[in-house]
């Protein structure tokens, strides 16, 4: 499975962006599938995830009501729509698969079993 994110930049704050992460190699359809992100000298941390059909979100309290995940399993990608960024919020974003999940294990990063390799989102003040 891979795992390809995009749409990571440079943005001012207050302003937004959109990630994207297309999978391929696997169908994601039956997967839950999350956002992570990790900034300079600290631990990676749970952003959003999604069930597989779609119908339940989870966000951490940072990114609740700022931020929005979603996802097309026809496109097997999911989405993070970021509005209202914040200079904190400046990090490299992961996105992950998890295959066999309860809805507490959607924010555990050692619940996911694959990884893309990040997209760099930078909020200037």
């Amino acid at each position: 499975v891979q795992l390809q994110a995009s749409g990571g930049g440079l943005v001012q704050a207050g302003g937004c962006l959109r990630l994207s992460c297309a999978a391929s190699g696997r169908t994601l359809s039956s997967d839950g599938m999350g956002w992570f992100r990790q900034a300079p000298g600290k631990e990676r941390e749970f952003v959003a995830a999604v069930t597989w059909s779609g119908s339940s979100t989870y966000y951490a309290d940072s990114v609740k009501g700022r931020f929005t995940i979603s996802r097309d399993n026809a496109k097997n990608t999911v989405y993070l729509q970021m509005n209202s960024l914040k200079p904190e919020d400046t990090a490299a974003y992961y996105c992950a698969v998890v295959k066999s999940y309860y809805s507490s294990s959607l924010y555990i990063e050692n619940e996911y079993d694959y990884w893309g390799q990040g997209t760099q989102v930078t909020v200037s003040s």
